[in-house]
């Protein structure tokens, strides 16, 4: 089976509710549904551009990449923090069409090439107070991507699948605050620390799709925020 395909028989199990149980850290994601606002996100697969995985080890999927950005270090929500394109759900919009003007509207891509799989659970990002709906695609015809906005990202990047399953690029990140600490599972790629919301994310959809490679959850990196 391709990993499309994989992706596909996923979004087509999360709608009719028959996936598998997910993640247990994504129950954790939960907010209040009738004080909280919607937002939708864009988790964009593709085959692997012509930028090659930085990892050698022999890792399935191996020709596969995934649509990131890192938000600019000025912003007072999330600042400097690895996300998925998207934002707000306006009025009248559906998640998906959403997920795909935020995507254009950040990364520049062009939307028509993108195959939308389906959606995922609602999820919740606590710090915002939003429900995010993730928005699985493929991206069937790739255009250029770039950072549109430089007060809202700082870099918009596509990185390897191989990189993010490969255990030594693998850490939990831990934060300290106000006398509490937050830990998730994060990926070191591409120069930055994937984790928080995004981290727990791909963590969560990398095991419900058998993708996954046991790690080290003992390797602790301590985020400065």
């Amino acid at each position: 089976m391709s990993a499309r395909e994989d992706l596909l028989h996923l979004a087509h199990r999360a709608e009719s509710g028959t996936a598998a149980a997910p993640d247990p850290l994504w129950a954790a994601l939960t907010v209040d549904a009738e004080q909280a606002r919607r937002a939708a996100v864009l988790m964009l697969f593709g085959a692997l551009d012509d930028v090659p995985a930085v990892s050698g080890k022999p890792l399935a999927p191996a020709d596969l990449d995934v649509l990131l950005l890192e938000r600019a270090h000025t912003l007072g929500s999330h600042p400097g923090q690895v996300a998925f394109p998207g934002g707000a759900i306006d009025a009248r919009e559906t998640p998906v069409q959403a997920a795909l003007r935020e995507a254009e509207e950040e990364t520049g891509l062009d939307s028509g090439g993108v195959e939308v799989l389906g959606t995922l659970q609602e999820l919740g990002l606590a710090h915002s107070n939003f429900l995010v709906t993730p928005v699985l695609g493929w991206w069937r015809l790739p255009s250029p991507v770039r950072v549109v906005d430089y007060a809202e990202s700082a870099q918009v990047f596509r990185v390897p699948v191989r990189d993010l399953l490969d255990p030594d690029n693998r850490v939990m990140a831990t934060v300290h605050r106000a006398g509490r600490s937050f830990d998730s599972p994060a990926f070191t790629v591409n120069g930055v620390v994937v984790w928080g919301f995004t981290g727990i994310v791909l963590n969560g959809l990398f095991e419900q799709l058998g993708w996954a490679v046991p790690w080290d959850r003992s390797r602790l990196h301590r985020m400065g925020v």
